[in-house]
């Protein structure tokens, strides 16, 4: 058996169909109407971190890098973002999973409040932490009075202020994660016998797993890089409550160039975080 244009009978000629070439189409240039508007904006981001790098002292850096106060303050931002991390992943994935898959009355209400914290000035946040958590605020008042326990200007201060700035990233980003999940691996799981802390624990979650990682990085760059509701409920005490953003902000009123220092650490541990982590989940996901 032969293949191809079939040949006709004797020595007829073969009447071969007559070939089109395929218009020629402009869809591979990139419009200077975007182009444009698009370096500057990538400028206007950029810009400013390359001011900080011309302006930085350099021939002082380590010095300046090395000197307790920003050592402490570095450590203080590091560990509390990270628990705050994990605090919002003990809180966070639960509140995303009842979004996704459960249809309870006021789940709308619910996202809108979850998704407050990303609007509203942090400073506000931080107010309303003192109007709840403080020693004569609503429930405060009986963590005073029964327990002893005072949060406000206190390390665990920072954490909580952290933790409501920061969490609506991760519930955001697993709730996404859990929406796009094939939900028929949990189903063919739940026919084979398995409970639902089974199934979500040895199916649902390791689905899901890039999404969690991206909004754990989320969530801790900006646990990280948090000022307002922290300085409002925790204060801004050196070596207790003063962690890398206040120290700038204390920085840049007596010594601009150690404000540079400051700000260059923090933006050089947010990058090699996000380059790494983030990376690695978003390109696994």
């Amino acid at each position: 058996m032969t293949t191809g244009t079939p040949r006709p009978p004797g020595n007829a000629p073969v009447v071969r169909a007559p070939r089109t070439r395929a218009p020629r189409t402009r869809s591979g240039r990139i419009p200077w109407v975007l182009v444009v508007p698009a370096v500057v904006g990538v400028l206007f981001l950029v810009l400013p971190f390359a001011g900080m790098l011309v302006r930085a002292p350099w021939p002082t850096m380590g010095a300046r890098i090395t000197e307790p106060d920003v050592l402490r303050a570095l450590w203080l931002s590091l560990s509390t973002a990270t628990a705050a991390t994990v605090v919002s992943l003990v809180f966070g994935i639960p509140l995303a999973w009842m979004l996704a898959r459960t249809g309870f009355p006021g789940r709308r209400f619910v996202r809108a409040l979850v998704t407050v914290p990303l609007v509203i000035p942090p400073v506000v946040g931080g107010v309303a932490l003192l109007m709840v958590l403080g020693r004569n605020g609503l429930v405060g008042r009986y963590l005073d009075a029964w327990f002893g326990l005072t949060l406000p200007f206190t390390p665990a201060a920072v954490v909580i202020a952290q933790v409501f700035v920061a969490m609506p990233f991760l519930v955001i980003s697993v709730e996404g994660a859990l929406r796009g999940a094939d939900r028929r691996y949990e189903e063919a799981a739940a026919t084979l016998g398995a409970d639902r802390v089974t199934i979500f624990t040895r199916v649902t979650l390791p689905m899901v797993l890039p999404g969690i990682g991206a909004g754990a990085v989320l969530c801790w760059a900006r646990a990280l890089g948090e000022f307002g509701a922290t300085i409002t409920f925790a204060g801004n005490f050196p070596g207790t409550t003063q962690t890398m953003p206040l120290a700038v902000y204390m920085a840049m009123q007596r010594d601009p160039e150690a404000a540079v220092v400051l700000s260059l650490v923090l933006l050089l541990v947010s990058l090699v975080v996000l380059a790494t982590l983030r990376e690695r989940w978003v390109n696994a996901a």
